[in-house]
């Protein structure tokens, strides 16, 4: 194929233009990246979105792998001198790789098989004389005599028939049609079953413990449950198919002469074939593309989340005590201001085996006082609900004195302890133990969850669903992707944002993300965005990818506090000429409006001003709202003053809560008690649900109703039915 080709294919299977798919190629290979041509070359796209281009960079990938391949195998099999023009054609089209290689199969290098073994011992055209079926009298036997030779292994004519039915199971195996029979019919009437080892041995398994299901209808996440109970050799996993319907699918392709003498030998050679070589294989293939779409679902499970979890929006303009909760080695605390900086932190100890109540109170309300704190922040880890009453009762006591106002909320602490024994953490805090930087990163989680976030690795921030079974090298791809695209979507403040927050900036480094903080610290704030080109490291290109990304909200231009891109200036500025307002911010949010009311279309206005019509309305937007922080749309954190026990819940009771986490089969909320309580897929609505991401995402906020409470077990179901 072509690389126009290519092109053609992808259009067809992402429903686009050829031209679209050429151009976004066109661009991603001149070095940019997704995010800038997502947003800043949509004229050149046709306003293709990150996920548009991320597919046509897959399959552009994955297709000229697949033509590698080709070209590999076209070569080997010429090599052996087996090219035929029709093989030659059928290798030319084939679109997937499965495919591919099962055309290749016959031509393989094979290892010392059976078959190999009985054509050394020239059984070959016994095998041939038996595929082809045209003999009618005579006896097998009578007819293989002439094939023995104890020389060769071949002590008599019952072995020279073996050999030869070891040959045409191999040949059945081979052919890439019989494969193709037998593995739609796994697909379409294959069952997946798992059976425990250990019956009486209980385990989080024993759904599993004797458990069926059509293979076509398995759950993602069952898949994935399923094969760590088998990996923990905890359970037996097999496919299971009608044995029957398969051998019989085969044997309509090579049966052709009941009435031939060797018609047993053939019928046994294909069961043999079936059972021996392609049934185990394609077992061993459908369960792998099962693991893989597993795989891919929980990725994508993953990285939703991980979206919503990174967009959380920010608390702004608070002081905010964090507590990292624990019993014998105490609860960490930490103070920051509101730009994130540490004020101050101890440890106290409330809690068994210490029950320091009254030491603790007095050490946080010190904290409280001294530094004028607004909102607690506490972990969600161990000893979490024991020191929220303990804050709740602390708040109750400083309100009942005629103290501050004050109210606390559960902070996701995962990653949290990745991050305090990190490089990152040493370099930020080199004074301070790890034990007490997880505090303050769980502070800071509060005020600003992108910002500190991105310091762990994603893998590590337990919004996941069988992270750790999944391929790792496809899962940490996919996060960066969801951590970049977030990242360059709100924008990173040149002048306050970390190492590890500008180096998810499209065209940034982690070095040259290092030498913006060192040019930084060096020559003072940032006054505009040109500043960047002399920081070493970021050329040209670097600057082009970069630039739009970055914000200085108090610089010398106010357009660099925008996602105008420094390209669009000269026509930014024809624009607010156009309408006499380049000096007049506030009328800046009024021009879409007058463009309207003066009957202008975008179109004239676009050539006037010398860009495209999708870049003149980007540009429109962002002077409506200069600054504008697109998180500032999502739901804010819950914050309580009082604390909720297990014990206290009771059916019926209505509350609301924080979504931690959506799974394939609900979604788990936090409703201010020991436990997240889960609402499954069957309590998100009146309506069926098919997908619950289609209705919560984590950090949503929602009103919840308590169905059930198991105290034994620790478990809460709820339900959105209100």
């Amino acid at each position: 194929m072509k690389e126009s080709d290519f092109y053609q294919r992808i259009a067809q299977e992402l429903g686009l233009r050829a031209i679209q798919v050429a151009n976004t190629v066109e661009l991603l290979e001149s070095g940019n990246t997704v995010p800038f041509i997502a947003r800043y070359r949509k004229e050149v796209t046709g306003k293709l979105d990150e996920d548009q281009i991320r597919a046509i960079q897959e399959r552009i990938k994955y297709l000229r792998m697949l033509e590698a391949r080709k070209v590999t195998i076209l070569q080997s099999i010429e090599a052996q001198g087996k090219l035929t023009p029709e093989l030659r054609a059928r290798i030319a089209s084939t679109v997937k790789l499965q495919e591919l290689e099962d055309l290749y199969l016959p031509y393989r290098p094979k290892k010392h098989t059976r078959a190999a073994i009985a054509r050394q011992r020239g059984l070959e055209p016994l095998a041939e004389r038996m595929l082809k079926q045209d003999l009618e009298e005579g006896d097998a036997h009578e007819y293989a005599r002439p094939f023995v030779d104890p020389e060769k292994d071949v002590p008599d004519t019952e072995a020279a028939l073996a050999g030869a039915r070891d040959i045409v199971a191999e040949r059945v195996s081979d052919d890439a049609e019989v494969r193709k029979r037998i593995r739609t019919l796994v697909w379409q009437r294959g069952v997946l079953r798992s059976e425990a080892r250990n019956p009486s041995l209980r385990s989080d398994y024993e759904l599993y413990y004797d458990y069926s299901e059509p293979v076509k209808r398995v759950a993602p996440h069952r898949i994935l449950a399923i094969n760590r109970g088998e990996r923990e050799k905890l359970l037996r996993v097999s496919l299971e198919i009608e044995e029957s319907v398969a051998i019989q699918a085969i044997e309509e392709r090579y049966i052709k002469n009941s009435k031939c003498i060797f018609h047993s030998y053939l019928k046994e050679a294909i069961r043999d074939s079936y059972k021996r070589l392609i049934f185990p294989a394609i077992e061993r293939e459908v369960r792998g593309e099962l693991t893989e779409r597993a795989d891919e679902h929980a990725i994508t499970v993953f990285a939703r989340n991980l979206w919503h979890l990174l967009l959380q929006p920010p608390v702004r303009n608070k002081i905010i005590l964090g507590i990292d909760p624990g019993y014998r080695t105490g609860c960490k605390v930490a103070v920051i201001d509101e730009t994130g900086k540490y004020l101050e932190g101890g440890t106290i100890y409330p809690h068994p085996p210490h029950n320091q109540v009254f030491e603790a109170k007095t050490t946080l309300r010190r904290l409280i006082d001294r530094h004028g704190v607004d909102i607690i922040a506490i972990g969600n880890g161990t000893a979490s609900r024991e020191t929220e009453r303990l804050v709740a009762e602390l708040i109750q006591e400083i309100k009942d004195g005629g103290g501050r106002e004050l109210v606390y909320t559960i902070v996701n602490e995962a990653g949290a302890s990745v991050y305090s024994a990190s490089p990152v953490a040493k370099q930020e805090f080199p004074d301070l133990d790890a034990s007490m930087r997880g505090n303050i990163s769980i502070a800071r989680r509060l005020m600003d969850p992108l910002a500190e976030l991105v310091k762990i690795d994603p893998k590590h921030i337990g919004v996941g669903l069988y992270q750790h079974d999944v391929n790792q090298k496809r899962l940490g791809e996919a996060l960066h992707a969801v951590v970049e695209s977030a990242v360059n979507r709100v924008g990173v403040d040149m002048n306050t944002a970390s190492a590890s927050l500008l180096r998810y900036v499209s065209g940034l480094t982690a070095r040259t993300a290092e030498n913006i903080v060192k040019y930084r610290d060096a020559q003072g704030k940032f006054r505009n965005r040109e500043q960047l080109k002399e920081v070493p490291g970021v050329g040209a290109i670097a600057f082009q990818q970069a630039a739009g990304f970055l914000r200085i909200p108090d610089g010398d231009n106010p357009l660099d506090n925008t996602s105008i891109h420094p390209e669009s200036y000269e026509a930014t500025r024809k624009l607010l000429q156009r309408f006499g307002i380049e000096e007049d911010q506030s009328a800046w949010r009024r021009l879409r409006r007058r463009i309207r009311e003066e009957a202008i279309p975008l179109e004239t206005l676009a050539r006037e001003v010398g860009v495209g019509i999708p870049t003149l309305e980007d540009i429109l937007t962002d002077l409506e709202k200069p600054g504008r922080d697109p998180r500032e749309d999502m739901p804010p954190p819950v914050f309580r003053s009082d604390v909720l026990k297990m014990e206290d819940l009771r059916e019926g009771m209505v509350l609301k809560g924080t979504v931690r986490n959506v799974v394939d089969f609900g979604a788990f909320v936090d409703i201010g008690v020991k436990r997240d309580g889960l609402v499954h897929v069957s309590q998100m609505a009146e309506k069926y649900v098919r997908d619950p991401h289609q209705v919560v995402a984590v950090g949503d906020t929602v009103t919840v109703k308590v169905i059930s409470v198991d105290l034994e077990r620790g478990r809460i179901q709820l339900s959105m039915k209100i």
